[in-house]
């Protein structure tokens, strides 16, 4: 009897029929009342050719305008914030687009107890993935960004894959591509 092994399964896209409709997607990380910077942050998911991937998720989780996480864990004292979550879900469009409102997240302790710069944690699932990919979002122009620990172990030239743009006339809005293979791939952490 000749044995083959089956092939492992994929994250994809399995996950958009069920974590990606309205009942479940999360777009809104912060409410209108949620205290700090307002942003709203278009990120679009592209394959090796830089084809838009339709059925791609991506999650977000961020600490809030002072830096703080949304968890019991976080043992720093927690505003009262009530609209801020600090979670993010969307699937992508056609255009492998999706877009969140949240807020401008505060510095972060980091390694050290050194503060990191503003960013938001990010992790894409999609087909042909046998796991989810984890990135940052970092906002470019802020001058943290110069003194941020986990940014300095990325080599200055990849650096700009973890930089969200911001939209020019459109304030409060942002771009970030997710390039998963190619010249252009963003920097991936193994966490």
């Amino acid at each position: 009897m000749d044995l083959v092994p089956n092939p492992s399964q994929t994250v994809g896209p399995f996950f958009h029929f069920s974590l990606t409709t309205e009942a479940h997607s999360v777009g809104r990380i912060a409410g209108p009342q949620a205290k700090g910077e307002r942003v709203w942050l278009m990120c679009r998911v592209l394959d090796g050719d830089g084809a838009p991937l339709n059925d791609a998720m991506i999650e977000i989780w961020q600490a809030d305008g002072e830096g703080k996480y949304n968890r019991p864990d976080d043992p720093r004292t927690s505003s009262e914030n009530p609209t801020f979550t600090g979670f993010g879900r969307m699937g992508t469009d056609e255009s492998g687009m999706c877009e969140f409102e949240t807020i401008k997240p505060g510095c972060v302790p980091g390694p050290g107890s050194v503060l990191q710069a503003p960013h938001l944690n990010v992790a894409v699932f999609s087909r042909g993935l046998l796991r989810q990919l984890y990135t940052r979002i970092y906002f470019d122009g802020d001058p943290a960004n110069a003194e941020d620990p986990v940014l300095a172990l990325v080599p200055a030239e990849r650096r700009g894959t973890l930089l969200a743009q911001p939209e020019a006339g459109r304030t409060g809005h942002w771009r970030f591509d997710i390039h998963l293979q190619g010249e252009h791939e963003t920097v991936f952490f193994d966490v």
